[in-house]
């Protein structure tokens, strides 16, 4: 087997930046790395597009979804050369299961209430644009992150369409593809049982720690030796 590709997909409200520090983490590693950008328009929309840059790449890959990220790559990780899944504070959905209805089989977390609603422009057709208010985006989405970075993080948001909450899954890849799962203990985005019983639904491998949601940026050390030691795994089962 060739070595792995790592495809690091963002979540709702943020763009691939969010995994610098992890990337540069995997590639002084040796590894190859690609983040796509995530339209987050839809989850069968957004998943074709991983789908899409996942079959331009030579090899096999493993795929890693950070939070909404989860969710697309529970749908895109169907791609033949994908061969491990690594969900980070993400959604693992089962087919035909929506973000609202997995989440909706427990406690919210303080992520709604924060929400701001705004119509799609004209040009875009009807819709509506959901992003985290700004005042808020630190304590809900970024607790342990730098607070400089979590205001500029909060300025920069890419909305997510409010459809993609309701949006089914088609597929859920992680029955074919084996997964590993990252919990966030003090995750207020996403409640922590909701992470959980995802990857335990999944049989995945799962790690906790104790990290807001933004994992990548918080605790990026740990984040990148997951994924090195999955590429690791992949690797040795050849």
């Amino acid at each position: 087997m060739n070595r792995p590709t790592v495809v690091l997909v963002h979540g709702a409200f943020a763009d691939a930046s969010t995994y610098g520090p992890v990337t540069r983490a995997l590639l002084d590693a040796g590894l190859a790395v690609t983040a796509p950008a995530v339209p987050n328009r839809g989850l069968s929309a957004d998943a074709e597009a991983v789908r899409w840059a996942v079959a331009h790449i030579d090899g096999p890959v493993v795929l890693v979804g950070h939070s909404y990220g989860g969710a697309v790559i529970t749908v895109a990780g169907d791609a033949p050369n994908v061969v491990a899944l690594v969900y980070l504070a993400g959604y693992a959905l089962a087919e035909g299961e929506s973000l609202a209805q997995l989440q909706g089989g427990f406690p919210d977390s303080d992520l709604p209430p924060a929400l701001v609603q705004t119509p799609f422009p004209p040009s875009a057709g009807e819709g509506v644009d959901v992003t985290v208010a700004p005042e808020r985006f630190p304590e809900v989405v970024a607790a342990d992150v730098d607070p400089r970075l979590a205001a500029v993080l909060a300025a920069s948001q890419r909305p997510l369409a409010a459809a993609a909450f309701t949006e089914p899954a088609p597929l859920a890849a992680w029955r074919t593809t084996p997964a590993w799962g990252l919990v966030c203990t003090s995750d207020r985005a996403i409640n922590p049982d909701v992470q959980r019983y995802g990857y335990q639904r999944a049989n995945a491998t799962i790690s906790e720690v104790d990290s807001s949601h933004l994992v990548m940026l918080s605790h990026p050390a740990e984040v990148a030796e997951l994924i090195t030691a999955v590429v690791a795994a992949v690797e040795q089962r050849g």
